[in-house]
């Protein structure tokens, strides 16, 4: 990946496809990546070509588990590129009261077809790709999910992070990558970090292949949200422009420290008998993936309600320093930023989301920051407890702490360390939680494409504005159509 080569975009949650009744004329398109070949479909009624399942990391299954992602393996023969992927295996939130652990079997989500084989991402181009007369931008998108659940199949169901709908939105003007990547004990144990390298793997595939679908290597803007947003601060350092919105950055701690290890990794060795094994990383690796699936959400069910155990870590490799204190140097990963100008969106609730109501009203409001933040002084919750105690009831005072420290003053550091170079936008439409700014940008998600708010003129300037941002650093110049 070279300096000064993507742009990012940071934001929602959902990019679903609107379908059509009738089944529309579809060709075949061919592109050779060197290691596989792949044959996409071309929509003659809309114009779009897709590529769904393009494999960009070797399966990290095997003696692969928990490596960094690695060049596929040589493929032969044509592979058709018209579902979409499995899905990497993921998880939930916290759900406990309290922050110390609680070993119990949760149930489990519809799975999505969930597998370890799971990096892939797919391509989605405004256009038959053998008649794209210029190369186009590209947008890559990140999914948010907490760096538990999510995948580019979404959250919803099939086709709800459909990149079709990025086409739309930058007047065809782009063409779309939209990539999945390990989730929860997958992606962060016990290799450090491997979630943030398939991101990083996945950039690079881009940089090599995404030529031969149409789009411009050195016109890259990465999109995301919320944990998706936090990884765009981790890849920052190598690009020229970003968005974020909802941008999640829990408390990140040293890879050794008490915290993870006693929440995330203990929990791991000791659930399957590896902790007394000669070489714990082999043992790890033979053990049956549907019981580290369950591990993975016994582990994160036992969180606090609304927090996520699986997280980044300072690592002295890829992360060499916490995010705040990077921002505050105007520094990332030990390397001066580079990028030149920044939008940042948040929503006015986005605590709501992950505060449990059943509770919340009882809480003692330094009881309740205390679990939030195991490491925080005394001194500090008193002064802190004292900063919200006027706002309305401690339901809305623990609103107003998540959110706050977990998404909206990250966004403010991350705005600062861009100073004179960024725009700042809010989205209170109600009822302005986290990712309700989602159905605006793209409304093929909502019943008959209709959103809650529903004022055709709002919902075009909106959702237009962040792709205009991407394709010319401005939310103010307009993409006009090809």
């Amino acid at each position: 990946m070279t300096r000064n080569t993507y742009r990012f975009l940071t934001i929602l949650l959902i990019l679903p496809l609107a379908r059509t009744d009738a089944t529309p004329e579809v060709s075949t398109p061919i592109v050779d990546l060197g290691y596989a070949t792949y044959a996409g479909s071309f929509n003659h009624t809309t114009g779009y070509t897709q590529f769904l399942g393009i494999r960009y990391a070797a399966a990290p299954t095997g003696s692969l588990r928990w490596k960094p992602p690695q060049t596929p393996p040589r493929a032969f023969g044509i592979i058709p590129a018209h579902l979409e992927p499995p899905t990497c295996f993921f998880t939930s939130q916290g759900e406990q009261a309290k922050m110390p652990f609680y070993q119990t079997t949760l149930s489990k989500r519809d799975p999505f077809f969930p597998s370890e084989d799971c990096l892939f991402l797919n391509i989605y181009t405004p256009e038959d790709i053998s008649k794209i007369h210029k190369n186009l931008p590209v947008v890559v998108y990140i999914h948010g999910g907490g760096y538990a659940s999510g995948s580019a199949s979404g959250f919803t169901g099939e086709d709800s992070f459909n990149g079709n709908d990025l086409l739309r939105e930058s007047n065809n003007g782009a063409v779309a990558v939209v990539i999945q990547y390990r989730l929860g004990v997958f992606g962060f144990l016990p290799v450090l970090n491997a979630c943030l390298l398939d991101q990083n793997f996945a950039l690079r595939w881009v940089q090599k292949h995404i030529s031969k679908f149409g789009g411009d290597p050195e016109h890259v803007t990465i999109w995301g949200q919320s944990s998706g947003a936090g990884s765009v601060i981790q890849h920052i350092a190598s690009t020229r422009a970003a968005i974020t919105s909802s941008t999640f950055l829990p408390s990140q701690y040293k890879y050794n420290d008490p915290i993870p290890e006693v929440c995330r990794t203990e929990p791991l060795f000791v659930q399957t008998n590896c902790s007394l094994a000669h070489d714990s990383l082999d043992c790890l690796r033979e053990v049956d993936v549907n019981a580290l699936e369950n591990i993975n959400n016994i582990v994160a069910g036992s969180g606090f309600f609304g927090t996520f155990l699986f997280a980044p870590v300072v690592d002295g490799t890829f992360i060499t320093q916490r995010p705040l204190k990077a921002l505050e140097e105007k520094r990332v990963n030990g390397v001066d930023r580079i990028s030149e100008i920044i939008l940042s969106v948040t929503n006015t609730f986005e605590g709501a989301l992950f505060v449990d109501p059943s509770t919340s009203s009882r809480t003692q409001i330094p009881t309740y920051i205390a679990q939030l933040f195991p490491t925080l002084g005394s001194s500090d919750i008193k002064k802190a407890s004292t900063y919200y105690e006027n706002i309305g009831s401690p339901t809305d005072q623990a609103i107003a702490i998540m959110g706050e420290a977990i998404f909206i003053c990250p966004t403010y550091s991350l705005l600062r360390a861009f100073e004179g170079k960024s725009f700042k936008g809010g989205f209170s439409i109600p009822p302005g939680g986290h990712g309700s700014d989602v159905p605006y940008c793209y409304p093929s998600q909502n019943p008959n494409g209709v959103p809650p708010y529903n004022n055709t003129a709002f919902v075009k300037a909106f959702a237009r504005s962040f792709l205009d941002f991407a394709m010319a650093h401005t939310p103010n110049q307009k993409s006009e159509p090809l």
